[in-house]
């Protein structure tokens, strides 16, 4: 299974993800922040990357910009509590896989990560990450 990295500095989304996603069979890297995630992705280079806009410190637009320049077709899936449209949008630009807004179907997750999985090249036949996207729910 894959190795993905989840950030969020919401302890309770942290650790519904990291169960949730162990039982699928996937081994899960957690940072509650951006730098931290920075530093677990150079060090550990996670398959896909679920995170958080809004966090204390370094948020998850500049995250998402730094880990654009180490690796540019990282599969990144936003998972945000106060997406807003120049955040998704700028997200977007950037080519996020999926736009997810907690509250939502962990069914909503689970295609996003199955998109996410899919090798670069099929990824992109199939139109995402470059697709345009909706605002999807989570929960």
């Amino acid at each position: 299974m894959a190795k993905i990295l989840v950030v969020d500095d919401e302890i309770s989304i942290r650790t519904l993800l990291d169960t949730i996603l162990r039982r699928k069979g996937h081994e899960i890297l957690l940072a509650d922040r951006g730098t931290t995630a920075l530093e677990v992705y150079h060090r550990e280079q996670p398959e896909v990357v679920i995170l958080d806009l809004f966090m204390p410190g370094m948020n998850g637009i500049v995250v998402l910009e730094q880990l654009r320049t180490m690796a540019p077709q990282l599969p990144v899936i936003i998972l945000t509590g106060m997406g807003n449209d120049e955040s998704e949008q700028r997200a977007r630009e950037l080519g996020v896989t999926e736009f997810l807004v907690k509250g939502g179907s962990l069914h909503r997750l689970g295609q996003a990560l199955a998109v996410a999985l899919k090798p670069a090249d099929v990824r992109e036949a199939t139109g995402s990450p470059s697709r345009p996207m909706r605002r999807s729910q989570f929960a």
